[in-house]
């Protein structure tokens, strides 16, 4: 970082005049030295203002330009003026901030070209990891804080699946359903379209069993992509990545991607969650000194690649209102035309690598990228394909809030090591964080999939007893119809005897202890003989 003071000289030269706008009275980052007419002109630094980099930006370029170079580059300096940073680790070779460079010829030759006090500096650093899955502190999230917009995204939903899906996240809200994890979300769609759930969204538009279908569908594709390992508790609390060290310098949060590198949309997707929960979270704080974050979002192509609307709406809003958080976002990608013109409309800072022009497509984009930038003293389109490594085409915002003059920069060398650290460093680094007892294990608590199991448990033993003793009733009625429909026997001859008239004559003539004896064993009394 250096400090300076505007000359009140009159500057004839039109490099002085690319220089002047990039001399600053209040602390700016160091990016490098202006290049014009092919020379490096080291006492021309090319500079950022600290308390404008919440104003978001833009860093582009084709592979192998230097894009990650230069993120660290800014990040170094942001963590050693008390700037946290987040960086999203794609390719595994940021680990590196956190140990310091080695010096080469090559890095003594660039330090002189731009006159920089080169010294090999690591950053203090912690290591994170979507749901544990690679290196890193365990990154969760709660599918009710992750919400129905994100997740249609990451589901490849189109607009009337994710309507169905905030209907389903707006019940479970209602009916107090936690959704923590993906079997709590398959819990209640499979819920609602049962015979017992479907009136429950009758009277807002219900849930049709296709729909239901689709999402379940992509649910299990999810889940087979590892997905399961990223929703559950404990959920992380975004406010740790605004954390400095013990000696003042912004805290560096790594986020470990490679083992998920192939899953571009949900890493994309769940980044810009990481950025949604912050932006909710943070208080209004206007213009700082310096900003309170600064997030660098790497091949932040895969982000717009087949968006909704209501997610790039999304997206949009929140680039636009997080700045008054204090939150700076830099997009890094291959052009400009990656990202929708909403979003950047609102990047005030841009550093562009070199552009490739080898196909026809290559050109448009080229025209399309010198567009965007302010009038120059460079023709543009010429320079942006001679620009060598770890050189860029550079504008910000000075104090003011005005764009700064175009100007092409010889880029600094970052002083932390440029590649990554080895694995034993980087497990010791995640282990010996505070942060890994918080939220290295998973915790499964009682949540929708729960309470709906149960339910269903009960009203299935319910029925079982009700289906038991309709059974019971049953059988007891046939058996009473049976026992009414069965002929009667004929009577025994004892039977007619006692019928008969003439007997009945006897019983009464005959009052005799025969006739006693006779008459009580044929009702089967029984008497003690003597």
């Amino acid at each position: 970082m250096s400090q300076s003071t505007d000359s009140a000289s009159p500057v004839a030269s039109p490099a002085g005049q690319i220089a002047e706008g990039y001399a600053f009275t209040g602390p700016a980052l160091d990016l490098g030295a202006l290049l014009w007419d092919g020379t490096c002109l080291p006492e021309h630094q090319i500079r950022i203002p600290l308390s404008m980099l919440n104003r978001h930006g833009l860093v582009a370029g084709a592979t192998g330009t230097g894009k990650t170079k230069t993120l660290q580059l800014i990040a170094e300096q942001l963590s050693a003026n008390g700037v946290p940073v987040f960086l999203a680790d794609i390719k595994g070779d940021v680990s590196g901030i956190s140990a310091p460079g080695a010096t080469n010829d090559k890095i003594e030759e660039r330090a002189k070209d731009v006159a920089q006090e080169w010294e090999g500096t690591g950053f203090p650093s912690e290591f994170y990891s979507l749901g544990g899955i690679g290196p890193g502190i365990p990154l969760r999230s709660t599918v009710t804080s992750f919400g129905p917009v994100l997740m249609s995204k990451v589901l490849q939903l189109n607009q009337t699946q994710e309507q169905s899906l905030g209907l389903i996240f707006h019940y479970a809200d209602t009916k107090g359903l936690e959704l923590i994890d993906l079997k709590d979300l398959r819990a209640v769609v499979a819920f609602l379209v049962s015979d017992k759930g479907k009136p429950e969204l009758k009277g807002i538009g219900g849930l049709s069993t296709v729909t239901a279908g689709v999402i379940l569908r992509a649910l299990t594709a999810f889940e087979q992509q590892g997905a399961a390992e990223f929703f559950g508790e404990p959920e992380f609390d975004t406010s740790e990545f605004l954390r400095t060290a013990a000696d003042g310098r912004g805290l560096v949060s790594v986020l470990e991607l490679p083992a998920v590198q192939d899953k571009p949309q949900l890493f994309s997707t769940f980044l810009m969650w990481l950025l949604a929960d912050l932006y909710t979270d943070l208080p209004e704080v206007g213009d700082l000194e310096k900003p309170k974050l600064v997030f660098f979002f790497d091949e932040a192509h895969l982000l717009f690649n087949g968006a909704s609307k209501a997610f790039l709406e999304a997206i949009t809003q929140t680039v636009r209102l997080i700045r008054s958080k204090g939150v700076g976002v830099f997009f890094v990608t291959q052009t400009p035309k990656d990202v929708p013109a909403d979003v950047l409309a609102q990047l005030g800072n841009r550093v562009q690598h070199a552009l490739r022009a080898f196909t026809p497509d290559d050109a448009k984009a080229l025209k399309a990228t010198v567009k965007t930038f302010p009038n120059s003293e460079y023709d543009l389109e010429e320079l942006l394909t001679q620009l060598g490594t770890g050189e860029a085409v550079i504008t910000v915002l000075s104090e003011k809030g005005a764009p700064t003059p175009v100007a092409a920069t010889r880029l600094r060398a970052p002083q932390s090591l440029m590649g990554p650290i080895d694995a034993a460093a980087l497990d010791q680094a995640v282990k010996s964080s505070l942060l890994w007892s918080r939220y290295a294990e998973p915790v499964d608590r009682e949540s929708a999939y729960e309470k709906i199991s149960a339910e269903q448990a009960a009203a299935e033993a319910q029925a079982e007893a009700a289906a038991a003793a309709a059974e019971a009733e049953k059988q007891a009625k046939e058996a009473a119809k049976a026992a009414k429909a069965a002929p009667k026997p004929d009577p025994s001859l004892a039977e007619q005897v006692v019928g008969s008239g003439l007997f009945r004559s006897l019983a009464r003539s005959i009052g005799t202890q025969l006739g006693r004896e006779i008459s009580r064993s044929i009702f089967g009394t029984a008497r003690r003989r003597r």
